[in-house]
């Protein structure tokens, strides 16, 4: 049965990524009408386009630990290190640096793997379901999440992390090598190299893209009003709310102000800018993240299972007769170039790594780069929930979990917009940011 639709002003969502789009599908099933405004001609064209594609509950880990300052300095030096801290003038990425070493101890991190894999749990719940409703279609793959270690170091701390995880449910087992190529055939060739891993078989991979430009069409067929190739430049305010967004036609150049009820931001990275001038200030960060798309040129001795190289710190997912290899995160700013050295590295770098684990699988002559700003937060944990204005609401912050987290983001700001308490043991962001409510638990519905 369809939603009766409510005779209110318009909810507004600003972005259209994994994050917005979402949001927007929940709110139109709970009988809301709704805008979204994105700058780009078609949804998830951003940083929602070419990311590593899986859905990994198992690897909701937090960059902040009590070895990321040794290992961070470590990689300075190295254009394709797995985490590059770039220093910069910038009051922004101290204050989140500063931040990031508060949550290097082994008690922040236990708290934050444990909203992550709440959130991650609730969220794969809450894809699962539209999925089901809508019948989407996105190179969907539900084999599960390998995670593989070249080292026996790496391999015991994995082992460890695992045990974290499955003390908050999560099915991830410690394998042996012999293990780990029964899982995943096709690492046959690099199978001397690998000391041990861990599985996760809930886990699952598949395009953002596909499903969050699909889901998009779905929210339009429900009655959406989709207003893209459209700046967003401000926002007003009167009486301490939000009263309506200043926009700009990129196409005409034509200005417009849009009205609304609420007005949700989900604008990735960009939020920063567009809400400090109302005087709320995000602790949150871009991480420039890279991919490489290729075509398989032997499909049969690709991997089906979704990876997790350790060494590398990269993610390598089948779509279709494509692979994705993704990952790296490199703190500069706003920069999106594909064309310095720096990133040609790591762009070419991850090509390198595939050939060395799956010789001659891929066409490497071609590969398809990409690079996109993962909204960070000094914890990894995102922020949803309503600002210091009574009806302006955040949902950002994901970093390089806004695929995994994207569906149950949309569903808890949709049950928080419509006044009730989303079913999940999560710290919601309040009126008091950048400080969080007490974490609450409630009961998950029957």
């Amino acid at each position: 049965m369809s939603p009766t639709r409510s005779s209110a002003a318009p909810i507004v969502v600003l972005g259209a990524g994994i994050i917005g789009i979402s949001t927007a599908w929940h709110l139109l099933q709970a009988g809301h009408q709704v805008i979204v405004v994105d700058r780009q001609p078609d949804a998830a064209l951003e940083t929602s386009y070419a990311n590593g594609a899986q859905i990994s509950v198992s690897f909701c880990e937090p960059w902040a630990s009590k070895d990321a300052p040794l290992k961070v300095a470590k990689w300075l030096l190295r254009d394709d290190s797995p985490l590059l801290f770039r220093p910069r003038l910038d009051p922004q990425q101290w204050r989140w640096g500063l931040s990031f070493l508060t949550q290097c101890s082994d008690a922040a991190f236990a708290r934050n793997v444990r909203q992550l894999v709440a959130l991650g749990s609730y969220s794969h719940e809450a894809l699962k379901a539209v999925v089901a409703d809508t019948g989407i279609v996105y190179d969907r793959l539900e084999r599960g999440i390998l995670h593989f270690f070249s080292s026996q170091a790496d391999f015991e701390s994995g082992a460890k992390a695992a045990e974290l995880m499955r003390q908050y449910g999560v099915d991830r087992r410690v394998l042996d090598r012999e293990a780990v190529l029964k899982v995943e055939p096709a690492l046959a060739a690099f199978g001397p190299n690998i000391h041990g891993g861990t599985f996760t078989p809930s886990d699952e991979s598949g395009d953002a893209l596909v499903f969050t430009q699909q889901l998009a069409r779905r929210c339009r067929e429900a009655g959406a009003r989709m207003m893209f190739d459209t700046d967003i430049e401000a926002l007003e305010t009167a009486g301490g709310r939000v009263v309506a967004a200043r926009l700009r036609d990129r196409l005409t150049g034509q200005a417009q102000r849009l009205e609304g009820a609420q007005f949700v931001v989900a604008l990735g990275s960009y939020s920063v800018p567009l809400l400090r001038p109302l005087g709320v200030s995000l602790n949150l960060y871009p991480a420039k993240g890279y991919s490489a798309t290729m075509k398989l040129k032997r499909p049969e001795a690709a991997s089906v299972v979704s990876l997790l190289d350790d060494t590398r710190k990269i993610a390598i997912s089948r779509l279709g007769d494509r692979i994705r290899i993704a990952g790296t995160a490199e703190m500069a700013g706003y920069d999106t170039n594909l064309d310095s050295r720096t990133a040609r590295a790591r762009c070419e770098a991850l090509v390198r790594r595939y050939e060395e684990l799956f010789p001659g699988v891929a066409d490497t002559s071609e590969p398809n780069y990409w690079t996109g700003l993962r909204p960070s937060t000094p914890d990894n944990v995102p922020l949803i929930g309503r600002s210091r204005l009574p009806n302006l609401w955040l949902n950002t912050g994901h970093g390089t979990l806004g695929w995994t987290h994207g569906a149950g983001s949309g569903k808890a700001m949709a049950e928080l917009i419509s006044g009730r308490q989303p079913a999940l043991d999560f710290r919601f962001c309040g009126s008091d940011l950048p400080a969080r409510r007490p974490m609450v638990a409630v009961p998950a519905r029957g």
